[in-house]
């Protein structure tokens, strides 16, 4: 429960259980009066020392009116009237609530180590044609480096020798590797998976892909607005209201002969005592741990109050495709056969690619969804970048791109539909074709329709993924905003000039579930991360994680945030009306210390019993409900 709790969290924590149980004794048990008042002054001391201490802090700073002030006053107001179990009880509440914000913004900064796997240890700079290790940094733009199978790509640079397949999903969150050959630019931070490549670097460290994706990351989180809480800033009108009225209370009327000071100056410190603002500390957050409650018995994990109230105000919605709005699984999407049955050609292409690692041969291979038998297949030469040819049954079966068919002198007829085409030669004559896509996951349509339905009015599409990949996904979803093959810093730069753009009017929600999405997460107003499937980085990075990756939970959350806001407005407007009241009949001379109880526990009592509510889940909207959400 603890884990990733920072020591000062820890100890705050277990000073916050000493102090209650300490506060509890005094009150619950039959103990001596004098031992009851040990026990509240010092759960009092013990919860409260830096309240104290941070508003005479402030005090030296010019900064006069705040919770800390109010809070000190009331409380030690109420030890002179003799209420220490009163003043024990409203700090260890403000303490309580004070507490769990500070651990979702723990949670919520915690080191993205995930995303520190991207940075490269090493480069093999090529000097006279002998490969050396240096640093990255040590690179001179223009030189030429060596990457070696299965090593990762140090720099940005252009290959120069050397054909092989890239493993990018790092940075753009497309599982398909990367086909790459002389004359073609490489992203630092991509795995090479097949064959050596010589590249000429084109940009200096400080300047490629994997260390600008850094750079944005480390500072993202600093660019993102915080909104100030509701208890500070209520704090800076009511505080120095009350505490100029009791001061007038104490001194006016003895002044113009109403009555001795001490009667006078009696009330005023009841008036303080009644001001405490124990039901709004404890109203508002109960509001919205509630609803950090209810979202993540839904599998919805909120890392702090204030994202679902930015949540509740947003009108965009921006997905990253792979992994998120898809399973980020390539399967087989359609077959073509040519004079053949489909599955005889499935049986061919599948028995072809049973040597092979690839994506497509994986996806071929599930297709066929039987075992393999090696026996038939022998000679398989597999031409990276291409495609492979083997023989299976003793007959030459090529299975491969378009470029690969072209170099065969094969004809391939491009396929209608949208997805990667492989296509299937047999003893040099075309048989058909396979076509592999990525499939949109189940609930993706329903969650766009309600999000829709929610009042969401800008709905787009991120993908570093090809621009044919992400039209066919956002003609399965009705999406129209749409921008591919998108680098991290790309998307970030998309979702800023949306973030600045005159016609958005409230909030951005980046959804994302890649180390590749990190950086716009943090950028973003509110960042949701896929948390089943999802990199560590995404999810360190993010405001809200999705536990079950299923983003008919997004709409869901959206339901939640606006339903706790609604509680917490109306748990602050009940707990001001109170207030207010029990203040004017304390002023007049009306007012009791049990009414400064049933003002501060009785509405705090009614605001917990209103904010359990928040802890079910919201129904979902029907087919009919009302665009406005």
């Amino acid at each position: 429960m603890l884990k990733g709790w920072s020591p000062a969290l820890k100890a705050r924590l277990l000073r916050m259980t000493l102090t209650a149980l300490m506060l509890l004794a005094g009150v619950a048990l039959s103990l001596p009066a004098w031992l009851k008042a040990i026990l509240s002054v010092g759960a009092w001391a013990l919860a409260g020392w830096d309240v104290l201490w941070h508003a005479l802090k402030n005090l030296g700073r010019g900064q006069v009116f705040d919770e800390y002030l109010l809070m000190s006053i009331a409380t030690i107001g109420a030890l002179v009237l003799g209420e220490c179990a009163e003043a024990a009880a409203v700090m260890v509440f403000y303490q309580f609530g004070e507490l769990f914000p500070d651990v979702a913004v723990n949670s919520s900064r915690r080191s993205i180590a995930a995303l520190m796997d991207l940075r490269p240890e090493e480069a093999l700079l090529l000097v006279e044609g002998q490969p050396r290790i240096v640093p990255p940094e040590d690179v001179p733009l223009g030189a030429l480096v060596l990457v070696r199978p299965g090593g990762r790509i140090p720099l940005d640079g252009q290959v120069v020798e050397g054909h092989s397949a890239l493993d990018t999903a790092a940075l753009t969150g497309e599982p398909m590797p990367r086909e790459v050959g002389p004359g073609q630019e490489v992203y630092s931070g991509s795995v090479n998976l097949s064959s050596p490549l010589t590249l000429r670097v084109t940009k200096p460290y400080a300047q490629s892909t994997v260390a600008r994706m850094l750079d944005l990351v480390e500072n993202a989180g600093s660019r993102k607005s915080k909104s100030e809480h509701f208890i500070t800033r209520f704090s800076a009108i009511y505080t120095p209201v009350v505490v100029a009225l009791a001061a007038l209370l104490a001194t006016l009327p003895p002044l113009l002969g109403a009555g001795p000071l001490a009667n006078w100056g009696y009330r005023a410190l009841n008036f303080l005592v009644v001001s405490c603002p124990c039901a709004l500390v404890i109203s508002i957050p109960l509001s919205f741990f509630g609803g950090l409650g209810g979202a993540s018995r839904q599998g919805i994990l909120v890392k702090g109050s204030n994202y679902l109230e930015a949540l509740a105000q947003a009108d965009t919605v921006v997905f990253d495709k792979t992994g998120t709005l898809t399973r980020g699984v390539f399967e087989v999407a359609a077959v073509q056969p040519l004079g053949m049955e489909a599955h005889a050609l499935l049986d061919l292409a599948a028995h072809a690619e049973a040597y092979s690692s690839h994506p497509i041969a994986q996806s071929l291979q599930r297709a066929w969804g039987q075992p393999l038998d090696l026996s038939r297949v022998g000679a398989v030469h597999e031409q990276a970048g291409r495609g492979l040819q083997a023989l299976v049954d003793g007959r030459q079966v090529l299975v491969g791109n378009a470029a690969w068919m072209a170099e065969q002198h094969i004809p391939a007829t491009p396929p209608q539909g949208e997805g990667t085409a492989v296509y299937v030669a047999i003893d040099g004559r075309p048989a058909g074709w396979l076509l592999i896509a990525d499939q949109v996951k189940p609930g993706a349509v329903e969650a766009i329709r309600q999000l829709r339905q929610q009042g969401i009015r800008q709905i787009a599409l991120l993908t570093g993924d090809s621009q044919p990949a992400a039209r066919a996904v956002g003609l399965a979803l009705d999406i129209d905003n749409l921008h591919h093959s998108l680098l991290p810093q790309d998307k970030v730069e998309r979702v800023e000039a949306m973030l600045t753009t005159q016609s958005r009017s409230r909030g951005l929600v980046f959804v994302g579930d890649g180390i590749n999405d990190a950086p716009v997460l943090a950028r973003a107003d509110i960042g949701v991360a896929m948390g089943a499937l999802g990199a560590d980085a995404a999810i360190e990075a993010a405001d809200i994680v999705l536990m079950d990756d299923d983003p008919r939970r997004l709409p869901l959350a959206i339901r939640i945030a606006r339903r706790t806001v609604g509680i917490a407005r109306q748990n602050a407007a009940f707990a001001i009306a109170a207030k207010t009241a029990v203040l004017v009949l304390g002023a007049l001379g009306y007012g009791t210390l049990w009414a400064a109880v049933f003002a501060d526990v009785g509405v705090a009592a009614l605001a917990t019993l209103n904010a359990l509510r928040a802890l079910k889940a919201p129904a979902p909207p029907t087919p009919a409900a009302s665009a406005a959400g």
